[in-house]
């Protein structure tokens, strides 16, 4: 196995025994990202010089005594919107480059602790507030498998970098599929962590509002679903409880003619029911309140209409997402990219009234007390999208129409950011045209561990990370120089 095929936990494995060296190690990921960044455009800041000298530093720490930390030594690259000391955090908005942040975000702080060295971070739409991975800033991240396909978002740089092997392990955060759709169409291992699960402080934009709130998790893009697991044990605030995999029973999703998925996909999860059939307890059903997750969740984020939103978008008080819109469509002069400012176009205009709120409420914490029980020895089966990767832009005329196209595409992604549910994204197949297939695994906070072993089944038994080497030519030559 070349070393950018490695995950994190075997690449730790191997520096803390002395089989590699750190600076070899970092040194293997920098020239490969070197090598493919300029197609992908998947990393937007870079921090390799003081990378090298931290696995300089690494390397003569184990000359004196014993490896510390679980990812000691080990090259990791993390989302633009999380605060790295030293580094610009811009949102995609130009308007941020000028300044650096003095401070590390929890989750990064934690990484670091356990010897994590950072290498860049990865780019996304402005703000993050779209599923598409655009921006006026850095500019567009492609999908490797597929340059001409979108990468999703808003960790559509850390789904990118990863399936192309330009790091062992990056981080991501997911409000509505940030985590699942760079998953699912870039073919790797996601993880959403769970209702205030993990720390957000150092997070931008920070998500203050409680409905939102609760939908927001953060958690691993990764190649294995043991280092899913690894980051999730480093960044989650409690230990969740052991539980055994034979005690679920698995819910594999009714077909619905108003929320499609095509013919390959529901093959593979038919394959996948084929696959442990017999071994575990199964039903066919869709989950409670699975109608209704797009609408509450296209509610929720538009809480106070987008307005948080729109005072970020530029760097004075006369915000204006219409006017920012109407100056890019005809004078391609808006320092905003019009996903964004359509996108809070319709957040004004789904904003829900006072009494919507109330209701939304309600049904929350009814929702709530009902999964909380029905999820309790349950795991759901779900596909992330439809399809595998669309073209550049067709994902977000899908989401983002004025004929409401996400009540039928957003119900499998937004029904676990709605109830605020782990969820685990595993590669488990290929479409004709060699595109990833991703399937999520979700349950209710407290059953994480149930959804990494079933997880490992999964990669065991049907499909798995397998890295993109379509745009890495160079990669042998740079590992030869350096042996």
């Amino acid at each position: 196995m070349k070393l950018v095929e490695m995950d994190a936990l075997s690449l730790s494995k191997k520096i803390s025994n002395r089989e590699i060296s750190s600076y070899h190690a970092v040194k293997t990921y920098i020239d490969h990202l070197k090598t493919i960044n300029p197609v992908l455009n998947c990393l937007v800041e870079n921090r390799f010089e003081a990378a090298i000298e931290e696995a300089r530093k690494a390397d003569y720490t184990l000359t004196t005594e014993e490896a510390r930390g679980r990812l000691f030594g080990v090259p990791i690259s993390v989302k633009e919107c999380f605060h790295v000391e030293n580094m610009t955090t811009t949102g995609g908005l130009s308007y941020r480059a000028g300044s650096r942040e003095q401070k590390d975000a929890e989750v990064i702080r934690r990484l670091r602790a356990e010897g994590a060295i950072i290498l860049g971070k990865t780019n996304t739409p402005a703000l993050c507030f779209c599923q598409e991975t655009d921006n006026k800033h850095y500019g567009r991240t492609n999908n490797p498998w597929d340059i001409t396909r979108t990468a999703g978002g808003s960790s559509g740089g850390e789904g990118s970098l990863i399936a192309a092997g330009g790091a062992a392990v990056g981080i991501g955060a997911d409000i509505g599929g940030s985590i699942r759709f760079p998953a699912h169409f870039n073919g790797v291992v996601g993880f959403k962590s769970g209702d205030r699960q993990v720390s957000q402080e150092g997070n931008f934009p920070y998500v203050d509002k409680p409905e939102q709130e609760r939908m927001l998790g953060i958690g691993a893009m990764s190649k294995s679903v043991q280092d899913a697991r690894l980051i999730n044990q480093i960044i989650a605030n409690e230990k969740p409880p052991n539980r055994t995999l034979s005690d679920f029973k698995i819910v594999y999703p009714l077909p619905h003619h108003r929320f499609p998925i095509n013919r390959e996909t529901y093959q593979l999860i038919t394959s996948i029911r084929d696959t442990f059939d017999g071994e575990l307890a199964e039903e066919q059903a869709n989950p409670p309140f699975f109608n209704e997750a797009a609408l509450m969740w296209q509610q929720m984020m538009s809480i106070d209409g987008g307005a948080d939103m729109a005072k970020l978008m530029v760097d004075h008080d006369r915000a204006s997402p219409f006017g920012e819109f109407m100056k890019e469509k005809f004078f391609r002069n808006s320092d905003v990219h019009p996903y964004l400012s359509w996108a809070l176009i319709g957040a004004r205009l789904f904003k829900p009234t006072q009494k919507q709120i109330n209701q939304i409420h309600v049904a929350l914490k009814r929702g709530d007390d009902i999964l909380e029980d029905y999820l309790d020895d349950r795991i759901l089966i779900m596909p992330v999208y439809h399809s595998p990767a669309p073209v550049h832009g067709q994902l977000y005329q899908e989401l983002f129409s004025i004929r409401k196209t996400f009540l039928h595409y957003m119900p499998n992604v937004a029904y676990a950011n709605v109830w605020g549910l782990p969820s685990l994204v595993v590669p488990v197949g290929t479409s004709r045209d060699g595109l990833p297939i991703g399937v999520q695994l979700v349950s209710r906070v407290g059953n994480e561990e149930a959804l990494f072993q079933f997880g490992e089944q999964l990669e065991k038994r049907v499909g798995g990370y397998n890295r993109c080497t379509a745009h890495d030519e160079a990669v042998e030559q740079a590992e030869a120089e350096l042996v």
